[in-house]
């Protein structure tokens, strides 16, 4: 099936991990193990998102005891538009409950024509 999107499904997996909650700001270790991506795959899909302008990175504040600071990433807010319209797009088209189930589980009577 050929992507309309123009994105990969590595980075329609980030791109979901970080659209589930725009606001927050979230370090790769985090994101790797969202999405299942090792870092050399994870970090140049950030790294293009950020070049691109449809993410934002800084580092996180201060120095935390015992680990080194982390890189935090986030969608813009074109970052956040492009993310939620290549998703969509991804989807699968819905099919109605009801009328799928009436006709595909429905057994034909006795003495119903076909």
């Amino acid at each position: 099936m050929a992507r309309r999107s123009g994105f990969s499904a590595q980075t329609l997996s980030v791109l979901a991990s970080l659209e589930a909650d725009p606001a927050a700001w979230l370090h790769g270790y985090l994101l790797a193990r969202q999405t299942g991506l090792r870092s050399g795959t994870l970090y140049p899909i950030l790294i293009r998102l950020a070049e691109r302008g449809l993410v934002e990175a800084c580092w996180e504040d201060g120095q935390p005891a015992g680990r080194p600071r982390r890189h935090l990433y986030r969608l813009s807010s074109e970052g956040l538009a492009a993310a939620r319209a290549a998703l969509a797009e991804q989807a699968p088209p819905l099919q109605p409950r009801a009328a799928a189930a009436g006709h595909a589980g429905r057994r034909r009577m006795a003495g119903e024509g076909a």
